[in-house]
């Protein structure tokens, strides 16, 4: 092959296939600069500013670098088993921030480190499922070896220990008032005794350092939730105009009979009561009326309590009394609104923890008979002068004069009107069943 190749001038030039092997080897010279264009130097600020990016860029990933490296150490510090060997339980004050709260925890063991405690609840907070969660007070039970993420998801969803207090039917406010001021492990003061039947007696649930008052404002708001309920379920032809009236009603009942399975017969009694123009005539109502929201009168019920008008005697004022004679629960509600289809106008204790209930006054009165002689059985009768009647309060006693109720039992002869006799009649001449005498009542066990 031809080391030359011939030019356009007729000469001939050298090839590349002229050359050695070891020519060929040899790098290249670069071609020179195109003939017409100017030599320019490279833009000095153009090089500044890739040295700045550059740098920018440099800082930018070992920054990312040491973030990922800080980032992985807390996570896996954050779920790791927690230095507890045992389950302990942690109380948080109110009022205590994050960082406090990550000492406190640090102090008694529960998580080894605060910063990595502040740090992964931080992060959780920003890119977690629960953003925002804050750390609540309470008193928690935190297991063995809980992870700092266990503990913060423990404080942040509340799930404290819960201390129960259960405030029984019949209460008056005031009584709920003392026995929730006797709750040790509830904080603060009640502003002030709430309005009798305004609260819903229950068992209520709550966490270590709840407020007194936060659990008279539940009160308060179950028993509005339950009349509201409750009261478009009524019959509709009871003799109550209110939602006021209603829980008057119910307080009544609630005094007077503990048992369930009875108090729709004793709503009875008094719902036939009213519609005869009969006064109530419950002992209860004798009670409020002297002691108020104490609840308890202490002592026996004498003739002179029964004579004694007040606003709430329903031996002395027809119809209902001005408002509650405590804080009735739902069954009491509802046996007010749902009564028994009776026409009892009677009833009095039956020696086994019930009520024996009567349409007339004669069979009333052999029922009251039946009582004594259970009460001489089981030897608890106690002698009573002519002064000293005590009344047990589940059952309605049997008026004297000119008002006819459903007084228990005897021991002073006394004369009681007819059945159907209006409260307004006067005179203890007038008899019922045909003039039968009827003694004032014995001592028998009280409800309070």
């Amino acid at each position: 092959m031809s080391q030359y190749r011939k030019r356009s001038d007729g000469g001939r030039t050298r090839t590349a296939a002229a050359r050695s092997p070891a020519e060929r080897l040899e790098p290249s010279r670069a071609p020179g600069r195109p003939r017409g264009l100017h030599d320019r130097e490279p833009s000095r600020f153009i090089a500044g500013l890739v040295r700045v990016v550059s740098s920018i860029l440099t800082v930018s990933l070992v920054s990312m670098l040491l973030v990922g490296t800080i980032a992985f150490a807390v996570f896996t510090q954050y779920e790791s088993p927690g230095p507890l060997e045992a389950p302990r339980t942690v109380v948080i004050p109110k009022g205590e921030g994050r960082i406090a709260i990550a000492e406190r925890l640090e102090k008694e063991g529960v998580i080894s480190n605060r910063w990595t405690f502040v740090g992964g609840y931080l992060l959780q907070s920003w890119i977690g499922s629960k953003k925002n969660a804050e750390l609540k007070a309470g008193e928690y039970e935190i297991k063995e070896h809980a992870s700092m993420r266990e503990v913060i998801e423990t404080l942040a969803e509340g799930k404290s220990i819960l201390y129960k207090t259960t405030l029984p039917e019949g209460l008056t406010s005031e009584q709920i008032v003392e026995r929730l001021k006797a709750e040790p492990n509830l904080s603060g003061e009640i502003a002030s005794v709430p309005p009798e039947g305004t609260l819903l007696p229950d068992t209520y649930y709550y966490s270590k350092g709840a407020s007194r008052q936060e659990i008279i404002d539940r009160m308060r708001a179950e028993m509005q939730k339950a009349l509201a309920a409750l009261w478009e379920t009524r019959d509709g032809d009871l003799p109550l105009r209110s939602v006021e009236e209603l829980v008057t009603f119910a307080s009544i009942i609630e005094k007077e009979t503990g048992r369930m399975d009875e108090r729709d017969r004793v709503a009875a009694v008094f719902y036939n009561r009213l519609r005869k123009g009969m006064r109530l005539q419950s002992d209860p109502t004798i009670i409020y009326g002297i002691v108020g929201g104490q609840g308890t009168l202490g002592r026996a019920i004498t003739k002179a309590d029964i004579d004694t008008k007040t606003p709430y005697n329903t031996y002395q004022i027809a119809g209902l009394p001005p408002g509650p004679i405590c804080n009735p629960g739902k069954s009491a509600l509802m046996a007010a609104l749902h009564p028994a289809k009776t026409a009892d106008l009677y009833f009095v204790a039956d020696g086994n923890g019930g009520h024996t209930f009567s349409e007339t006054l004669k069979e009333h009165n052999s029922a009251v008979q039946k009582w004594r002689a259970v009460e001489k059985q089981g030897k608890s009768k106690v002698g009573a002068d002519d002064d000293t009647i005590v009344q047990d309060s589940n059952s309605v006693p049997i008026p004297e004069g000119p008002d006819e109720g459903p007084r228990a039992a005897p021991s002073k002869p006394v004369k009681s009107a007819t059945a159907a006799a209006p409260a307004n009649a006067t005179g203890d001449d007038a008899t019922a069943d045909g003039g039968t005498e009827i003694p004032l009542p014995v001592r028998k066990p009280k409800k309070q």
